[in-house]
C-alpha cells in the first residue's frame, strides 16, 4: 500500500513538473528569506553531497551555511546523446540520485 501511494505521489509530482510554472523564483527575496542549494558530485566509488544555505536578512547576507556529505555511489548506466556533429553515441555515465524536498 505504502509503495502504491509513493508511486502514485511521485508520478504526480514529475507530471507537474512537465507543466509550465509560473511560480519560479529569478530571485529570492532578500528582506528574509533562506535560499538552498542542493547538488551531487561523483567521485570515483562514492558520491559527495553539498547542501548550501544562504540566509538572508535585511536585503543582507547574513549567514552561509554549507554541508558535505558522502554517499555511496548508485553505479552506472548507459545513456545516449549526441557528439558536436550530431551522431548518435552511446556512453556509461553515473547514476543520479533523486531529490524529494519538503518544505514546512
Amino acid at each position: 500500500m505504502k509503495t502504491s501511494l509513493f508511486i502514485f505521489i511521485a508520478a504526480v509530482f514529475f507530471s507537474s513538473c512537465t507543466q509550465k510554472n509560473e511560480d519560479i523564483v529569478k530571485e529570492p527575496n532578500k528582506e528574509g528569506s533562506i535560499e538552498t542549494v542542493v547538488s551531487v558530485t561523483h567521485e570515483n566509488g562514492f558520491d559527495i553531497l553539498t547542501t548550501t544555505h544562504k540566509v538572508w536578512v535585511k536585503n543582507k547576507l547574513d549567514k552561509t551555511l554549507i554541508k558535505i556529505d558522502t554517499l555511496a555511489s548508485l553505479g552506472t548506466t548507459l545513456a545516449e546523446g549526441e557528439d558536436e556533429n550530431g551522431n548518435k553515441e552511446q556512453a556509461v555515465v553515473p547514476k543520479d540520485y533523486e531529490f524529494y524536498i519538503t518544505v514546512k
